[in-house]
């Protein structure tokens, strides 16, 4: 965490240390790996059960300066890949008085003070949430909460250790009454790209669900929901029950 300045804007990243660590350290890793698995290449290749099994055939039959220089290639190439994907992914928040901005993959999100009630980290997700509970942005990263902690709460933001409408969430069941029209089907589609690993339908049907006024959270692979504008207290209500 820095400040661009005093007075200013508070950062909050992985540092330089981070793409050290996956820059450097990633191929390193690999080249390492990939030579260890060169020297048992030989032995390798003759268990048929072994996956890239035409690899380590392929490795065991080039001359060995070759081999280790194929060998160690691969891997140390897979982690500059690794350390290409971890940086477009890193998550970047820049906080001051009257915004934050969250910066990942190329691509920034501007959000205003002002429209803001509540900031926490639920699990390793950053969570912002407007007047009536419904989520402006749910952003997953390693930040540590105690850094973006200090940091919002630098700048005057109303944080507080945990969701405020964690009792309010459901989980999903299919056919269970309490969604909007058309909810339901959402969830179900969602559930599936859940099950899939496939992140961005995920995330797209997460905002359509927010437009119905649903706020969806994942707990170990299962969907779990609550409506927004609904009273945190039942005795807000006036009916006392």
């Amino acid at each position: 965490m820095r400040a661009e300045g005093p007075g200013d804007a508070i950062v909050v990243d992985g540092g330089v240390g981070e793409l050290v660590v996956m820059w450097a350290g990633f191929p390193l890793l690999g080249a390492g790996l990939g030579a260890a698995l060169t020297v048992v290449a030989g032995w390798l290749a003759d268990l048929p059960w072994v996956p890239f099994q035409h690899w380590f055939v392929l490795l065991a039959g080039l001359p060995e300066q070759q081999a280790f220089a194929g060998g160690m290639a691969v891997p140390a190439l897979a982690g500059l890949l690794v350390a290409y994907v971890g940086t477009r992914e890193r998550l970047t928040v820049t906080v001051d008085r009257i915004g934050v901005r969250l910066h990942r993959d190329g691509h920034g999100r501007d959000l205003a003070r002002a429209s803001v009630a509540t900031v926490f980290v639920d699990g390793k997700a950053l969570v912002l949430l407007d007047p009536d509970g419904a989520e402006l942005a749910r952003e997953k990263s390693d930040l540590g909460a105690e850094r973006l902690r200090a940091a919002f709460t630098g700048q005057g933001w109303p944080w507080t250790e945990a969701d405020p409408h964690r009792d309010a969430y459901r989980r999903w069941v299919d056919g269970l009454p309490g969604l909007p029209a058309g909810g339901d089907a959402l969830l179900r589609a969602r559930q599936r790209a859940v099950d899939a690993n496939r992140r961005d339908d995920a995330g797209d049907l997460r905002r359509e669900l927010a437009r119905l006024g649903v706020v969806v959270r994942d707990e170990d692979g299962r969907q779990y929901w609550r409506l927004a504008r609904l009273p945190l207290h039942r005795e807000e209500t006036g009916d006392g029950r």
